[in-house]
C-alpha cells in the first residue's frame, strides 16, 4: 500500500515537471535571448502596449521613439514584450 501511494506521487511530480516547469523555464530562456539580442532599429512592442523603435540599448535600458513626432521614452529590457520587426529587416 505505501510503495503505490510514493509511486504514484513521484510519477505525478514526473508529470508536472514535463507539462509544466520545463516548458516555463524554456519560454523565460527564449524571452531573455530576445531581449539580450535587440539592436537598433528593431520595431518593439512593451508589456503597456507601447509600440516603437528602438534608438538606443544600455545594459538594463533602451530608449525607444514612439510615434513621427520622435517622442523618446527610456524602457527597461524587461518591459519588451516582443520584436516585432528586426532591423534588418526593415532595411530590405
Amino acid at each position: 500500500m505505501e510503495w503505490t501511494s510514493i509511486i504514484v506521487l513521484v510519477v505525478l511530480f514526473v508529470a508536472m515537471y514535463f507539462f509544466m516547469i520545463r516548458p516555463q523555464k524554456k519560454q523565460e530562456k527564449e524571452t531573455n535571448e530576445m531581449r539580450n539580442n535587440l539592436t537598433v532599429g528593431d520595431e518593439i512592442t512593451t508589456i503597456g502596449g507601447i509600440i516603437g523603435k528602438v534608438v538606443s540599448i544600455k545594459e538594463e535600458t533602451c530608449v525607444i521613439e514612439t510615434s513621427h513626432e520622435r517622442t523618446k521614452i527610456r524602457i527597461l529590457k524587461s518591459a519588451v514584450s516582443r520584436v516585432d520587426v528586426k532591423a534588418e529587416d526593415s532595411q530590405s
